[in-house]
Order: structure tokens, then sequence, then C-alpha cells
């Protein structure tokens, strides 16, 4: 299938590079993308340009369709090499679980990489707690999470890692 898609992208650099651009040869290569694609995302793509594509083979005249045409050409050949781009690194890994201590930052909207003293940690947990306390519209769980992680900030050591 990759070979497939190969073969596609040259094709769509090709259309788009030509002057003028056979649009009949577009709406061509749009309608076997749109059948036999397995991509979704490429497939959508494609059935999208389809009528824009044909129109412009009917009437290349009109400067607004034509450039219709141009972008949806660019939108096809932008899924196509997103799709045929080599794939680097562990991009599908899950993110690192983060610390206690960390959530407990996130929690307060603390930075991570700071030294915090105990004023700060205080001073982020008022703040939030003005807004997320049940008498002042915020849910009692919210509130709960916030003094929970005000407390791990405050005695680390009192807190295991989950």
């Amino acid at each position: 299938m990759i070979e497939q898609t190969l073969s596609w992208k040259m094709a769509l650099e090709r259309l788009r590079s030509a002057q003028p651009v056979d649009w009949s040869e577009a709406g061509r290569l749009a309608a076997e993308i749109a059948r036999a694609s397995s991509d979704a995302t490429l497939r959508h793509a494609a059935e999208q340009a389809l009528p824009v594509l044909r129109q412009a083979a009917l009437d290349d005249d009109d400067h607004d369709v034509v450039v219709a045409a141009q972008r949806r050409l660019g939108v096809m050949l932008d899924v196509v090499q997103r799709l045929t781009a080599p794939r680097f690194g562990r991009r599908a890994a899950m993110p690192k679980k983060l610390s206690n201590e960390e959530r407990a930052r996130q929690t307060l909207g603390l930075p991570l990489a700071e030294q915090l003293t105990c004023d700060d940690i205080h001073q982020a947990y008022r703040r939030l707690a003005k807004t997320m306390h049940p008498d002042r519209g915020g849910s009692e769980q919210a509130f709960l999470d916030l003094a929970t992680a005000r407390d791990i900030l405050i005695h680390p050591g009192a807190h295991k890692d989950a």
C-alpha cells in the first residue's frame, strides 16, 4: 500500500508543479485515491477535492475555481506527505507517568523546574481555592485534590509515589 501512496505523491507533485495544470487528470487521480485509499483522512481529502477539480476541468478560466482547486490539490498532497514521511523516535509512545510532586505542581499551576518556597505553594493554593471551594461553586473533589496537592508539596516525604 505504501508503494501506491508514493506513486500518488509523485503524481500529485507533478500535477501541482505543472503549468497549466491538467485538471481532468487531477480529478481522475482524486477519484482513484478516494476509491482505493485505506487511510480515512486521505480518502476524505480526495472526496472533498473531487467536485472542485471537476469544476476546474470544465471551466479553467474562472480564477476562483482554479485557486480553490489548487488548494484542494495542496491539501491532498499534504496528507500524502504526512503519510509517507519517515517516523523516527518513539512518537507513539505513551507520555511519561508524572510523579506525585509533578502532578501536584500541575494541579496548583506551579512550574515543574523551579525550586518552590512554602509561600509560593500557599499563594498558589489560596488563589485556586477561591474559585474551587464548594461554597464558591467549585466541586468538593476538586477542592480536596487542591488541598492534597498543597500537602504533597509542603510535606514531600510523607507521600509515596504512585
